[in-house]
Protein backbone atom coordinates (compact mmCIF):
# COMPACT_ATOMS: atom_id res chain seq x y z
CA UNK A 1 0.00 0.00 0.00
CA UNK A 2 1.06 3.46 -1.18
CA UNK A 3 1.99 5.28 2.39
CA UNK A 4 0.37 8.54 0.59
CA UNK A 5 -2.77 6.37 -1.13
CA UNK A 6 -5.72 8.30 1.00
CA UNK A 7 -4.23 11.52 2.06
CA UNK A 8 -5.74 14.37 0.18
CA UNK A 9 -4.37 17.48 -0.72
CA UNK A 10 -6.62 19.80 2.00
CA UNK A 11 -5.46 16.72 4.55
CA UNK A 12 -1.71 17.01 3.72
CA UNK A 13 -1.63 20.83 3.62
CA UNK A 14 -2.99 20.83 7.17
CA UNK A 15 -0.22 18.57 8.42
CA UNK A 16 2.38 20.82 6.84
CA UNK A 17 0.82 23.57 8.27
CA UNK A 18 0.46 21.90 11.25
CA UNK A 19 4.32 20.98 11.54
CA UNK A 20 3.22 17.18 11.85
CA UNK A 21 5.88 15.60 9.66
CA UNK A 22 5.59 12.18 8.25
CA UNK A 23 5.74 11.03 11.77
CA UNK A 24 1.71 10.10 11.56
CA UNK A 25 2.06 7.47 8.47
CA UNK A 26 4.54 5.72 9.98
CA UNK A 27 1.75 5.46 12.85
CA UNK A 28 -1.06 4.71 10.60
CA UNK A 29 0.66 2.62 8.62
CA UNK A 30 1.36 0.13 11.74
CA UNK A 31 -2.22 0.29 12.72
CA UNK A 32 -3.55 -0.07 9.36
CA UNK A 33 -5.65 -3.15 8.44
CA UNK A 34 -6.92 -6.09 10.04
CA UNK A 35 -9.17 -9.42 8.48
CA UNK A 36 -11.62 -11.22 9.66
CA UNK A 37 -12.63 -14.92 7.86
CA UNK A 38 -16.27 -14.66 6.00
CA UNK A 39 -17.87 -17.66 4.27
CA UNK A 40 -16.51 -19.16 1.35
CA UNK A 41 -13.01 -18.61 2.70
CA UNK A 42 -12.62 -15.36 1.68
CA UNK A 43 -11.70 -12.43 3.85
CA UNK A 44 -13.24 -9.27 4.38
CA UNK A 45 -10.87 -6.10 5.32
CA UNK A 46 -12.02 -3.80 8.08
CA UNK A 47 -10.52 -1.20 9.48
CA UNK A 48 -11.84 -1.80 13.51
CA UNK A 49 -10.61 0.84 15.56
CA UNK A 50 -8.32 2.33 13.36
CA UNK A 51 -9.72 5.60 12.57
CA UNK A 52 -10.33 5.86 16.28
CA UNK A 53 -7.17 5.29 17.20
CA UNK A 54 -6.16 7.69 14.30
CA UNK A 55 -8.44 10.03 15.43
CA UNK A 56 -6.87 10.13 19.30
CA UNK A 57 -3.41 10.88 17.56
CA UNK A 58 -3.95 13.58 15.47
CA UNK A 59 -6.06 14.92 19.06
CA UNK A 60 -2.97 14.57 20.84
CA UNK A 61 -0.83 16.44 18.52
CA UNK A 62 -3.28 19.16 19.13
CA UNK A 63 -5.83 19.13 16.29
CA UNK A 64 -9.07 19.46 17.00
CA UNK A 65 -11.26 16.39 16.69
CA UNK A 66 -14.67 15.59 16.06
CA UNK A 67 -15.97 12.06 17.22
CA UNK A 68 -18.09 11.72 14.06
CA UNK A 69 -16.69 9.56 11.42
CA UNK A 70 -18.19 9.98 7.72
CA UNK A 71 -20.41 6.86 6.55
CA UNK A 72 -23.52 6.20 4.59
CA UNK A 73 -23.04 6.24 0.68
CA UNK A 74 -21.91 9.92 0.81
CA UNK A 75 -19.35 11.75 3.05
CA UNK A 76 -20.81 15.45 2.09
CA UNK A 77 -24.96 14.52 2.19
CA UNK A 78 -26.15 13.65 5.64
CA UNK A 79 -27.35 9.63 5.00
CA UNK A 80 -30.82 10.25 6.09
CA UNK A 81 -31.66 12.81 3.06
CA UNK A 82 -30.64 10.21 0.60
CA UNK A 83 -32.75 7.19 1.99
CA UNK A 84 -35.24 9.47 3.14
CA UNK A 85 -35.42 10.32 -0.98
CA UNK A 86 -37.75 9.78 -3.71
CA UNK A 87 -38.36 5.97 -3.78
CA UNK A 88 -37.23 4.65 -6.76
CA UNK A 89 -39.88 3.57 -9.59
CA UNK A 90 -40.80 -0.36 -9.84
CA UNK A 91 -39.16 -0.08 -13.33
CA UNK A 92 -35.87 0.44 -12.04
CA UNK A 93 -36.23 -1.32 -9.02
CA UNK A 94 -37.04 -4.63 -11.07
CA UNK A 95 -33.86 -3.43 -13.35
CA UNK A 96 -31.41 -3.45 -10.12
CA UNK A 97 -33.39 -7.01 -9.08
CA UNK A 98 -32.55 -8.47 -12.98
CA UNK A 99 -29.17 -7.19 -13.99
CA UNK A 100 -27.29 -6.26 -10.88
CA UNK A 101 -28.93 -8.97 -8.10
CA UNK A 102 -30.91 -5.96 -6.40
CA UNK A 103 -27.49 -4.76 -5.51
CA UNK A 104 -28.12 -0.84 -4.62
CA UNK A 105 -24.43 0.59 -4.18
CA UNK A 106 -23.75 4.22 -3.11
CA UNK A 107 -22.96 5.44 -6.39
CA UNK A 108 -26.77 4.40 -7.08
CA UNK A 109 -28.10 5.48 -3.77
CA UNK A 110 -26.33 9.19 -4.55
CA UNK A 111 -27.92 8.97 -8.19
CA UNK A 112 -31.48 7.77 -6.76
CA UNK A 113 -31.65 11.73 -5.40
CA UNK A 114 -33.03 11.55 -9.22
CA UNK A 115 -35.03 8.61 -10.12
CA UNK A 116 -35.53 9.82 -13.67
CA UNK A 117 -32.45 10.12 -14.31
CA UNK A 118 -31.36 7.16 -12.35
CA UNK A 119 -32.83 5.07 -14.93
CA UNK A 120 -31.91 6.84 -18.18
CA UNK A 121 -28.16 6.53 -16.67
CA UNK A 122 -28.46 2.91 -15.65
CA UNK A 123 -29.38 1.39 -19.21
CA UNK A 124 -26.38 3.52 -20.63
CA UNK A 125 -23.80 2.10 -18.18
CA UNK A 126 -25.94 -1.32 -18.65
CA UNK A 127 -25.92 -1.52 -22.35
CA UNK A 128 -21.85 -0.25 -22.27
CA UNK A 129 -20.52 -3.03 -19.86
CA UNK A 130 -22.80 -5.95 -20.78
CA UNK A 131 -25.18 -6.17 -23.76
CA UNK A 132 -23.59 -6.96 -27.05
CA UNK A 133 -21.29 -4.44 -28.77
CA UNK A 134 -17.77 -4.60 -30.76
CA UNK A 135 -15.64 -4.95 -27.51
CA UNK A 136 -15.76 -8.49 -25.25
CA UNK A 137 -16.30 -8.15 -21.79
CA UNK A 138 -13.02 -8.20 -20.00
CA UNK A 139 -11.95 -5.02 -22.64
CA UNK A 140 -14.77 -3.09 -21.38
CA UNK A 141 -13.80 -3.40 -17.56
CA UNK A 142 -10.24 -2.85 -18.42
CA UNK A 143 -11.50 0.09 -20.15
CA UNK A 144 -13.11 1.41 -17.42
CA UNK A 145 -10.37 0.72 -15.02
CA UNK A 146 -7.91 2.36 -16.79
CA UNK A 147 -10.09 5.55 -17.50
CA UNK A 148 -10.81 5.45 -13.51
CA UNK A 149 -7.31 5.63 -12.73
CA UNK A 150 -6.63 8.73 -14.22
CA UNK A 151 -8.28 10.66 -11.91
CA UNK A 152 -7.02 7.84 -9.10
CA UNK A 153 -11.06 7.14 -8.65
CA UNK A 154 -10.20 3.84 -6.74
CA UNK A 155 -13.88 3.25 -5.61
CA UNK A 156 -14.16 3.12 -9.74
CA UNK A 157 -11.39 1.27 -9.97
CA UNK A 158 -12.12 -1.47 -7.16
CA UNK A 159 -15.41 -1.79 -8.80
CA UNK A 160 -14.32 -2.91 -12.21
CA UNK A 161 -11.14 -4.68 -11.02
CA UNK A 162 -13.65 -6.95 -9.25
CA UNK A 163 -16.00 -7.41 -12.16
CA UNK A 164 -12.94 -7.84 -14.17
CA UNK A 165 -11.97 -10.94 -12.00
CA UNK A 166 -15.58 -12.38 -11.88
CA UNK A 167 -15.19 -13.09 -15.68
CA UNK A 168 -12.25 -15.68 -14.77
CA UNK A 169 -9.80 -14.34 -18.07
CA UNK A 170 -6.53 -12.53 -17.92
CA UNK A 171 -6.05 -11.92 -14.46
CA UNK A 172 -2.47 -10.72 -14.93
CA UNK A 173 -3.66 -8.02 -16.09
CA UNK A 174 -4.62 -6.28 -12.90
CA UNK A 175 -0.36 -6.18 -12.05
CA UNK A 176 -0.46 -2.86 -14.39
CA UNK A 177 -0.42 -1.59 -18.01
CA UNK A 178 2.95 -3.27 -18.62
CA UNK A 179 1.04 -6.93 -18.28
CA UNK A 180 -2.11 -6.06 -20.36
CA UNK A 181 -2.09 -6.62 -24.49
CA UNK A 182 -0.75 -4.02 -26.62
CA UNK A 183 -3.46 -3.25 -28.12
CA UNK A 184 -4.89 -1.57 -24.76
CA UNK A 185 -1.89 -0.03 -24.23
CA UNK A 186 -1.78 1.89 -27.43
CA UNK A 187 -5.17 3.83 -25.95
CA UNK A 188 -3.26 5.42 -23.39
CA UNK A 189 -2.64 8.55 -25.90
CA UNK A 190 -6.40 8.88 -26.51
CA UNK A 191 -7.25 8.23 -22.44
CA UNK A 192 -4.74 10.88 -21.01
CA UNK A 193 -5.91 13.23 -23.95
CA UNK A 194 -9.50 12.88 -23.37
CA UNK A 195 -9.20 13.24 -19.54
CA UNK A 196 -7.18 15.77 -19.54
CA UNK A 197 -7.44 17.66 -22.52
CA UNK A 198 -9.63 16.36 -25.02
CA UNK A 199 -9.10 19.66 -27.56
CA UNK A 200 -5.84 17.63 -28.60
CA UNK A 201 -7.24 15.28 -30.22
CA UNK A 202 -6.84 14.63 -34.33
CA UNK A 203 -7.33 12.50 -37.18
CA UNK A 204 -3.56 11.26 -36.46
CA UNK A 205 -4.51 9.77 -33.12
CA UNK A 206 -7.27 8.04 -34.74
CA UNK A 207 -4.93 6.85 -37.79
CA UNK A 208 -2.47 5.28 -35.56
CA UNK A 209 -5.06 2.86 -33.27
CA UNK A 210 -6.88 1.97 -36.54
CA UNK A 211 -3.87 1.20 -38.78
CA UNK A 212 -1.00 -0.31 -36.06
CA UNK A 213 -1.18 -3.77 -38.04
CA UNK A 214 -1.83 -6.65 -35.67
CA UNK A 215 -2.46 -4.23 -33.06
CA UNK A 216 -5.20 -2.04 -34.93
CA UNK A 217 -8.61 -1.36 -33.71
CA UNK A 218 -11.62 -1.15 -35.73
CA UNK A 219 -13.84 1.87 -36.19
CA UNK A 220 -16.74 0.43 -34.38
CA UNK A 221 -14.17 -1.12 -31.27
CA UNK A 222 -12.45 2.28 -30.91
CA UNK A 223 -16.18 4.31 -30.77
CA UNK A 224 -17.32 1.69 -28.01
CA UNK A 225 -13.84 2.48 -26.57
CA UNK A 226 -13.94 6.21 -26.46
CA UNK A 227 -17.42 6.47 -24.98
CA UNK A 228 -16.23 3.57 -22.39
CA UNK A 229 -13.09 6.05 -21.59
CA UNK A 230 -15.46 9.37 -21.83
CA UNK A 231 -18.09 8.00 -19.43
CA UNK A 232 -15.87 6.95 -17.01
CA UNK A 233 -14.13 10.01 -16.83
CA UNK A 234 -17.36 11.86 -16.33
CA UNK A 235 -18.52 9.47 -13.86
CA UNK A 236 -14.94 10.30 -11.75
CA UNK A 237 -16.08 13.59 -11.87
CA UNK A 238 -19.52 12.37 -10.22
CA UNK A 239 -18.30 10.08 -7.67
CA UNK A 240 -15.60 12.76 -6.18
CA UNK A 241 -17.79 16.11 -6.90
CA UNK A 242 -20.76 14.61 -4.64
CA UNK A 243 -18.76 12.88 -2.39
CA UNK A 244 -19.64 9.31 -3.23
CA UNK A 245 -18.49 6.76 -0.39
CA UNK A 246 -16.42 3.40 -1.37
CA UNK A 247 -18.61 0.97 -0.82
CA UNK A 248 -18.68 -0.99 2.68
CA UNK A 249 -17.71 -4.67 1.81
CA UNK A 250 -14.60 -5.03 -0.50
CA UNK A 251 -13.66 -8.62 -0.67
CA UNK A 252 -10.30 -9.91 -1.84
CA UNK A 253 -10.37 -12.02 -5.04
CA UNK A 254 -7.30 -13.68 -5.64
CA UNK A 255 -5.30 -11.35 -3.54
CA UNK A 256 -5.22 -8.84 -5.91
CA UNK A 257 -8.18 -6.81 -4.75
CA UNK A 258 -6.63 -6.26 -1.46
CA UNK A 259 -3.63 -3.30 -2.44
CA UNK A 260 -5.38 -1.51 -4.70
CA UNK A 261 -9.16 -1.21 -2.70
CA UNK A 262 -8.71 -0.62 0.95
CA UNK A 263 -11.64 -0.87 3.19
CA UNK A 264 -14.05 1.92 2.87
CA UNK A 265 -13.68 2.92 6.35
CA UNK A 266 -10.06 2.14 6.52
CA UNK A 267 -9.79 4.75 3.78
CA UNK A 268 -11.24 7.65 5.58
CA UNK A 269 -9.07 10.72 5.16
CA UNK A 270 -8.79 13.40 7.44
CA UNK A 271 -11.25 15.45 6.24
CA UNK A 272 -13.47 12.90 6.52
CA UNK A 273 -12.84 12.80 10.35
CA UNK A 274 -12.61 15.86 10.86
CA UNK A 275 -14.64 18.94 12.02
CA UNK A 276 -14.18 20.44 8.89
CA UNK A 277 -15.63 17.53 6.42
CA UNK A 278 -18.49 15.97 8.21
CA UNK A 279 -21.41 14.56 6.23
CA UNK A 280 -23.84 14.87 9.31
CA UNK A 281 -22.56 17.93 10.58
CA UNK A 282 -23.56 21.52 10.14
CA UNK A 283 -22.08 22.63 6.84
CA UNK A 284 -20.34 26.05 6.54
CA UNK A 285 -23.11 28.63 6.75
CA UNK A 286 -23.29 32.13 4.89
CA UNK A 287 -24.73 34.27 7.18
CA UNK A 288 -25.99 35.89 3.98
CA UNK A 289 -27.40 32.73 2.57
CA UNK A 290 -31.40 34.14 2.65
CA UNK A 291 -30.05 37.33 0.62
CA UNK A 292 -27.63 35.11 -1.86
CA UNK A 293 -30.50 33.00 -2.83
CA UNK A 294 -33.07 36.03 -3.16
CA UNK A 295 -30.28 37.44 -5.12
CA UNK A 296 -29.68 34.73 -7.45
CA UNK A 297 -33.59 34.80 -8.35
CA UNK A 298 -33.40 38.69 -8.90
CA UNK A 299 -30.91 38.45 -11.53
CA UNK A 300 -32.69 35.38 -13.35
CA UNK A 301 -35.88 37.71 -13.72
CA UNK A 302 -33.83 40.82 -14.48
CA UNK A 303 -31.93 38.26 -17.32
CA UNK A 304 -35.52 36.96 -18.65
CA UNK A 305 -36.63 40.32 -19.27
CA UNK A 306 -33.32 41.96 -20.47
CA UNK A 307 -33.26 38.69 -23.19
CA UNK A 308 -36.57 40.44 -24.86
CA UNK A 309 -34.44 43.78 -25.57
CA UNK A 310 -30.82 42.57 -26.16
CA UNK A 311 -30.40 42.29 -29.75
CA UNK A 312 -26.13 42.01 -29.57
CA UNK A 313 -24.83 41.63 -32.27
CA UNK A 314 -22.58 38.22 -33.59
CA UNK A 315 -19.67 40.03 -32.99
CA UNK A 316 -20.75 41.37 -29.40
CA UNK A 317 -21.82 37.24 -28.83
CA UNK A 318 -18.19 36.30 -29.84
CA UNK A 319 -16.55 38.89 -26.89
CA UNK A 320 -18.59 37.75 -24.72
CA UNK A 321 -17.15 33.94 -24.71
CA UNK A 322 -13.94 35.02 -25.00
CA UNK A 323 -14.53 37.00 -21.78
CA UNK A 324 -15.61 33.73 -20.28
CA UNK A 325 -13.13 31.95 -21.67
CA UNK A 326 -10.08 34.18 -20.44
CA UNK A 327 -11.82 34.34 -17.26
CA UNK A 328 -11.89 31.12 -16.34
CA UNK A 329 -8.35 30.88 -16.46
CA UNK A 330 -8.77 33.06 -13.06
CA UNK A 331 -10.23 30.38 -11.21
CA UNK A 332 -7.76 28.40 -9.37
CA UNK A 333 -8.60 25.88 -6.27
CA UNK A 334 -6.82 27.23 -3.07
CA UNK A 335 -3.66 25.70 -2.56
CA UNK A 336 -3.47 23.16 -5.79
CA UNK A 337 -1.82 25.62 -8.24
CA UNK A 338 0.67 23.16 -9.88
CA UNK A 339 0.23 21.04 -7.49
CA UNK A 340 0.50 17.49 -8.02
CA UNK A 341 -1.75 15.20 -6.18
CA UNK A 342 0.61 12.32 -4.71
CA UNK A 343 0.42 8.61 -6.39
CA UNK A 344 -2.16 6.43 -4.91
CA UNK A 345 -2.22 2.43 -6.18
CA UNK A 346 -4.26 2.65 -8.90
CA UNK A 347 -1.03 4.45 -10.46
CA UNK A 348 -0.19 1.15 -12.21
CA UNK A 349 -3.28 1.92 -14.32
CA UNK A 350 -1.85 5.11 -15.60
CA UNK A 351 0.28 5.95 -18.30
CA UNK A 352 2.55 9.28 -18.23
CA UNK A 353 0.78 10.22 -14.91
CA UNK A 354 2.52 14.15 -15.03
CA UNK A 355 0.17 14.86 -17.94
CA UNK A 356 -2.78 16.88 -16.39
CA UNK A 357 -5.61 19.77 -17.22
CA UNK A 358 -4.01 22.52 -18.63
CA UNK A 359 -6.51 25.48 -19.43
CA UNK A 360 -7.96 25.89 -22.97
CA UNK A 361 -6.62 29.20 -23.08
CA UNK A 362 -3.75 30.00 -21.65
CA UNK A 363 -1.89 33.26 -21.12
CA UNK A 364 0.87 34.31 -23.47
CA UNK A 365 0.55 30.90 -25.64
CA UNK A 366 -0.67 30.03 -29.47
CA UNK A 367 -4.41 28.29 -28.20
CA UNK A 368 -5.95 25.85 -30.36
CA UNK A 369 -8.96 27.36 -32.52
CA UNK A 370 -12.45 27.54 -30.88
CA UNK A 371 -14.89 24.22 -31.11
CA UNK A 372 -17.58 25.79 -32.76
CA UNK A 373 -20.67 24.09 -31.69
CA UNK A 374 -22.76 25.20 -35.05
CA UNK A 375 -20.18 23.34 -37.09
CA UNK A 376 -19.96 20.16 -35.12
CA UNK A 377 -22.49 19.05 -32.59
CA UNK A 378 -24.07 16.50 -31.05
CA UNK A 379 -27.42 16.15 -32.72
CA UNK A 380 -26.84 16.46 -35.96
CA UNK A 381 -22.93 14.76 -36.05
CA UNK A 382 -22.21 12.94 -33.19
CA UNK A 383 -25.22 10.90 -32.32
CA UNK A 384 -25.26 9.74 -36.22
CA UNK A 385 -22.20 8.22 -36.16
CA UNK A 386 -21.99 6.90 -32.38
CA UNK A 387 -25.16 5.03 -33.52
CA UNK A 388 -23.83 4.39 -37.00
CA UNK A 389 -20.45 2.33 -35.44
CA UNK A 390 -22.60 1.16 -32.14
CA UNK A 391 -25.82 0.38 -32.57
CA UNK A 392 -28.21 2.11 -30.16
CA UNK A 393 -25.56 3.80 -27.61
CA UNK A 394 -26.29 7.03 -29.54
CA UNK A 395 -30.34 6.81 -28.74
CA UNK A 396 -29.09 5.74 -25.21
CA UNK A 397 -26.35 8.52 -24.65
CA UNK A 398 -28.64 10.94 -26.20
CA UNK A 399 -31.54 10.43 -23.71
CA UNK A 400 -29.54 10.35 -21.20
CA UNK A 401 -28.08 13.92 -22.06
CA UNK A 402 -31.56 15.17 -22.09
CA UNK A 403 -32.65 13.58 -19.05
CA UNK A 404 -30.13 15.57 -17.37
CA UNK A 405 -30.29 18.68 -18.97
CA UNK A 406 -34.07 18.71 -18.44
CA UNK A 407 -34.48 17.84 -15.47
CA UNK A 408 -36.56 19.87 -13.07
CA UNK A 409 -38.86 20.00 -10.14
CA UNK A 410 -39.78 23.74 -10.30
CA UNK A 411 -38.51 24.84 -7.64
CA UNK A 412 -35.18 26.60 -6.23
CA UNK A 413 -34.49 26.44 -2.35
CA UNK A 414 -37.58 26.82 -0.79
CA UNK A 415 -38.92 28.95 -3.65
CA UNK A 416 -41.49 26.91 -5.83
CA UNK A 417 -43.04 27.43 -9.56
CA UNK A 418 -39.37 28.31 -10.95
CA UNK A 419 -38.58 28.04 -14.33
CA UNK A 420 -34.44 27.14 -14.05
CA UNK A 421 -33.67 26.39 -17.80
CA UNK A 422 -31.52 29.29 -17.61
CA UNK A 423 -29.91 28.20 -14.44
CA UNK A 424 -29.29 24.47 -15.93
CA UNK A 425 -28.01 25.58 -19.27
CA UNK A 426 -25.64 28.24 -18.02
CA UNK A 427 -23.90 25.35 -15.34
CA UNK A 428 -23.85 23.20 -19.07
CA UNK A 429 -22.49 25.98 -21.44
CA UNK A 430 -19.80 26.94 -18.63
CA UNK A 431 -18.13 23.16 -18.91
CA UNK A 432 -18.36 23.34 -22.27
CA UNK A 433 -16.52 26.82 -22.57
CA UNK A 434 -13.85 25.96 -20.30
CA UNK A 435 -13.71 23.09 -22.94
CA UNK A 436 -13.39 25.48 -25.76
CA UNK A 437 -16.71 24.29 -27.27
CA UNK A 438 -19.16 27.76 -28.02
CA UNK A 439 -22.77 28.01 -28.76
CA UNK A 440 -22.93 31.10 -31.17
CA UNK A 441 -27.01 31.52 -29.95
CA UNK A 442 -25.77 31.67 -26.05
CA UNK A 443 -25.16 34.85 -24.53
CA UNK A 444 -21.88 33.91 -22.16
CA UNK A 445 -22.63 37.10 -20.14
CA UNK A 446 -25.56 35.36 -18.11
CA UNK A 447 -22.84 32.89 -16.91
CA UNK A 448 -21.18 35.76 -14.69
CA UNK A 449 -24.63 36.63 -13.83
CA UNK A 450 -25.47 33.56 -12.71
CA UNK A 451 -22.56 31.66 -11.36
CA UNK A 452 -20.86 32.61 -8.27
CA UNK A 453 -17.12 32.56 -7.61
CA UNK A 454 -17.44 29.93 -5.47
CA UNK A 455 -19.92 27.92 -7.90
CA UNK A 456 -17.21 28.23 -10.31
CA UNK A 457 -14.17 26.54 -8.61
CA UNK A 458 -16.14 23.98 -7.59
CA UNK A 459 -17.32 23.33 -10.70
CA UNK A 460 -14.08 23.72 -12.29
CA UNK A 461 -12.26 21.56 -9.52
CA UNK A 462 -14.90 18.76 -10.42
CA UNK A 463 -14.95 18.20 -13.68
CA UNK A 464 -11.26 19.46 -14.49
CA UNK A 465 -9.41 17.76 -11.67
CA UNK A 466 -12.24 16.02 -9.82
CA UNK A 467 -9.81 14.38 -7.55
CA UNK A 468 -9.28 17.25 -5.83
CA UNK A 469 -12.59 17.92 -4.62
CA UNK A 470 -13.10 18.82 -0.90
CA UNK A 471 -16.18 18.80 1.29
CA UNK A 472 -15.48 22.80 1.76
CA UNK A 473 -15.80 23.38 -1.73
CA UNK A 474 -19.08 21.68 -1.98
CA UNK A 475 -20.53 23.80 1.55
CA UNK A 476 -19.37 27.01 -0.83
CA UNK A 477 -22.07 27.78 -2.47
CA UNK A 478 -25.66 27.50 -2.41
CA UNK A 479 -25.65 27.53 1.01
CA UNK A 480 -29.58 27.34 1.08
CA UNK A 481 -30.24 24.79 -1.15
CA UNK A 482 -31.24 21.11 -0.73
CA UNK A 483 -28.17 18.59 -1.47
CA UNK A 484 -30.63 16.90 -4.15
CA UNK A 485 -30.07 20.32 -5.88
CA UNK A 486 -26.30 20.29 -5.69
CA UNK A 487 -26.18 16.28 -6.69
CA UNK A 488 -28.63 18.00 -9.86
CA UNK A 489 -25.46 20.32 -10.39
CA UNK A 490 -22.78 17.36 -10.24
CA UNK A 491 -25.15 15.85 -13.06
CA UNK A 492 -25.07 18.36 -15.25
CA UNK A 493 -21.24 18.64 -14.88
CA UNK A 494 -20.93 14.94 -15.57
CA UNK A 495 -22.70 14.96 -18.59
CA UNK A 496 -21.37 18.24 -20.02
CA UNK A 497 -18.15 16.88 -19.35
CA UNK A 498 -18.66 13.34 -21.47
CA UNK A 499 -20.34 15.36 -24.58
CA UNK A 500 -17.42 17.46 -24.65
CA UNK A 501 -14.72 14.77 -24.47
CA UNK A 502 -17.21 12.54 -27.08
CA UNK A 503 -17.81 15.67 -29.76
CA UNK A 504 -13.58 16.18 -29.79
CA UNK A 505 -13.35 12.50 -30.10
CA UNK A 506 -16.05 12.12 -32.74
CA UNK A 507 -15.24 15.08 -34.81
CA UNK A 508 -11.59 13.55 -34.78
CA UNK A 509 -13.00 10.11 -36.20
CA UNK A 510 -15.23 11.69 -38.62
CA UNK A 511 -12.43 13.71 -39.91
CA UNK A 512 -10.00 10.65 -40.50
CA UNK A 513 -13.03 8.94 -42.57
CA UNK A 514 -13.87 11.82 -44.33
Amino acid sequence: MNENADICNHCRNMIREKNLGSSWLVFYKQQRFTSRPQSGGKTLLTANTTPFVYLWWLGAKGMKMSRHISTGPSSFIPENEIIGAMPLSDSTVMFLDEEFSSRVDNLTQVMGLHPHYLQAFLRCHYYLLRMDGPLPLHYRHYIAIMAAARHQCSALVCQHVQEFEQIGVCSDWLRGLEFCPQRLRNLNEINKILAHRPWLITKQHIQALVKTGEHSWSLAELVHAVVLLAHFHALASFVFGSGVNPDPEVTEVNGVTNDLCPPAMAGLCTCHLTNGNRANGNPLRNPNTGSELEALMERMKRLLEEREDDDASEEEMFTRFEKEKKESLLVVSAGFVEEVVPPSPVARFVDDPSFGYQDFARHGEDNPPTFKAQDYSWEDHGFSLVNRLYSDIGHLLDDKFRTACDLTYYNMASHEGVDTSMLRRALFNYVHCMYGIRYDDYDYGEVNQLLERSLKVYIKTATCYPERTTRRMYDSYWHQFRHSEKVHVNLLLMEARMQAELLYALRAITRYMT
